[in-house]
């Protein structure tokens, strides 16, 4: 099977699975994307295994997914906030667990820890509290849906407009096919999108909508590059293999993971 075929239907079943999940029920987005998480968060430990010879523990695998937990069900309203105060002990369990380590401890597996929790299970866990609206106080879809139809029209265009049109380099130490007519290519087309989606969830105004477009357009890029860098420090073109013709979980979702606690602080405190 060609490989453009390959990609499509990775596409298709990965885009029903993620808006399916949202229509459905919360519960089954939560399920769904606490297994990305763990996906995820081998794949971010795996990217750094040349700077020390370990696999990811339970340990470290079971504080992701608490961490991952803990803050999607604050955000879905299933638990009170105190218990995010949970999380802290576990960041010095982590220490603890290096400190005995058979192999020699070294604190930069202990970086990697944090750093993968803080940049794969915290963006999903917030991604879960965006079924919340804190404007009309009431659950609803539109917002999640609205972060990833504007992150993947963003990349799409970006693709499309920087194949076509594509001189000027983004960013070409980190990634050298991104050029900035890409880029604004899909800025521009994510706007459009985010005008579609004010037209058919209104729980956010037209500018407010845009405004959503703007922050995700922006930072999504940077966590393309951020993930980028992540994968040329390892010497490797995908995090993982999990999506057939699109890499792993880090290749998919860098963009949101990025994205969404900037979307979720604007939402909430802005």
């Amino acid at each position: 099977m060609k490989e453009i075929q390959i990609r499509t239907i990775t596409g298709v079943i990965f885009l029903l699975a993620v808006i399916g999940s949202i229509l459905l029920h919360p519960l089954v987005f939560f399920i769904l994307f606490a297994f990305f998480n763990l996906v995820g968060l081998i794949e971010f430990y795996k990217l750094q295994e040349k700077e020390f010879d370990a696999k990811p523990g339970i340990l470290f695998l079971l504080s992701g997914f608490l961490f991952y937990s803990l803050i999607a069900l604050v955000g879905l309203g299933y638990i009170e906030i105190k218990f995010l105060f949970l999380g802290l002990p576990i960041l010095f369990l982590q220490i603890i667990f290096e400190l005995y380590r058979k192999k020699e401890p070294n604190w930069r597996r202990l970086g990697t820890v944090f750093s993968a929790i803080l940049f794969v299970s915290v963006p999903f866990g917030l991604m879960n509290s965006l079924f919340f609206s804190p404007q009309s106080f009431s659950f609803q879809s539109g917002t999640l849906i609205g972060l990833f139809v504007i992150i993947w029209t963003n990349d799409v265009f970006a693709y499309l407009t920087g194949s076509k049109f594509g001189k000027h380099k983004l960013f070409e130490r980190h990634s050298p096919k991104k050029s900035w007519e890409g880029s604004i290519g899909g800025f521009v087309f994510a706007m459009v999108a985010a005008y579609v989606l004010s037209l058919f969830y209104t729980h956010l105004n037209v500018m407010e909508w845009i405004t959503m477009g703007v922050i995700i357009a922006i930072t999504g890029t940077f966590g393309d590059l951020a993930e980028s860098l992540l994968k040329r420090n390892a010497g490797v073109k995908d995090s993982g293999t999990i999506f057939p013709g699109h890499g792993g979980v880090l290749d998919r979702f860098d963009a949101v993971l990025f994205a969404s606690p900037f979307v979720f602080v604007y939402l909430n405190l802005i």
